[in-house]
């Protein structure tokens, strides 16, 4: 059988991602707006009504509008923007967020695909959460370190321009704590607020990592590195896309040093426990292309149309 699928946004970075997944499927028929049409809405409106699976890879209000155009009950919309991820009306688009979200997603005709800085702090702080481990009052802090394909087509240009010294060194941004992803963090895991957040862009293309320092003492009495290891492991058993690696083992590290980019062109996810009986420091690691972005959206599609869950993607094991 072949479904009928669209990408309204399909000249953006996670738009021609996407193509890229589904290019070479040959359950699916990729429908293309003409380049002239593509601002045109009853263009637009005619096609996403005709796919069985229509991705949005556009700004919110973008995304908000494509999606008024929908009329057609049996249309499958997977949005990339922010504009739906802490909706009641819409499915999190996290097979391995818990128990019950891929049956959820298999259900769902609206379906929010995750962010990436988003992706590896839920998929770090939701299974202690749930395992009783991480309190949902504790004063959570994060910092992610990310390629800067992230920024789209804009920055992608800056950065490959060259020429601009300030790029040669990481930036921090976001500073004000009103990041896009942080509201999905919170409601995703449970917590009871928001994390101090803090993202910083490198200068490499892609590759993204989320760290999730924790005070032991301040987790549930008597938590040990290796009980947290476990919880992760417990909560990951039998995902195709997520590896949990060794507590502490050497080969996590190259040299001592962790490698951001370990994940990419794959779309799998890493997560990593480093600490002592006092602090532990926990990693997610993802390519932000692909886990992050494109390659969760193809994976939700996939477990929607019922199609095997890592057609067209790879864990690169």
């Amino acid at each position: 059988m072949s479904f009928k699928v669209f990408v309204d946004g399909q000249e953006g970075t996670t738009g021609l991602r996407l193509q890229d997944y589904l290019a070479g499927r040959t359950d699916i028929e990729l429908l293309r707006i003409d380049e002239a049409k593509r601002k045109d809405s009853a263009e637009r409106a005619r096609l996403l009504n005709a796919a069985d699976v229509a991705f949005l890879c556009l700004p919110d209000a973008a995304s908000r509008e494509a999606v008024s155009l929908v009329s057609n009950p049996n249309t499958c919309i997977i949005d990339a923007s922010t504009a739906f991820r802490t909706d009641t009306g819409w499915t999190y688009g996290l097979p391995e967020l818990a128990a019950g979200q891929r049956e959820a997603i298999r259900a769902s005709k609206r379906i929010a695909n995750p962010g990436c800085h988003a992706t590896a702090f839920i998929l770090l702080v939701r299974p202690l959460v749930d395992a009783g481990l991480l309190p949902k009052d504790y004063p959570i802090s994060a910092f992610s370190l990310t390629g800067y394909s992230g920024g789209g087509k804009s920055m992608i240009a800056q950065y490959e321009a060259g020429g601009d010294a300030r790029l040669s060194s990481p930036r921090p941004y976001a500073m004000a704590q009103a990041h896009k992803h942080l509201p999905e963090m919170r409601v995703q895991t449970g917590i009871a607020q928001a994390p101090v957040f803090s993202p910083i862009v490198g200068n490499f293309l892609k590759g993204l990592s989320v760290t999730v320092p924790l005070h032991l003492d301040r987790l549930a009495a008597g938590t040990t590195p290796q009980q947290v290891h476990e919880a992760l492991q417990r909560h990951y058993a039998g995902e195709r896309f997520i590896r949990v690696m060794p507590l502490e083992g050497e080969q996590n590290l190259d040299e001592g040093f962790f490698d951001v980019q370990g994940c990419n062109d794959t779309n799998r996810a890493d997560l990593f426990v480093f600490g002592n009986a006092e602090r532990v420091t926990l990693v997610a690691r993802l390519d932000n292309l692909g886990k992050g972005a494109a390659g969760a959206a193809v994976q939700c599609m996939n477990v929607h149309i019922g199609a095997a869950e890592d057609s067209g993607l790879s864990s690169g094991l």
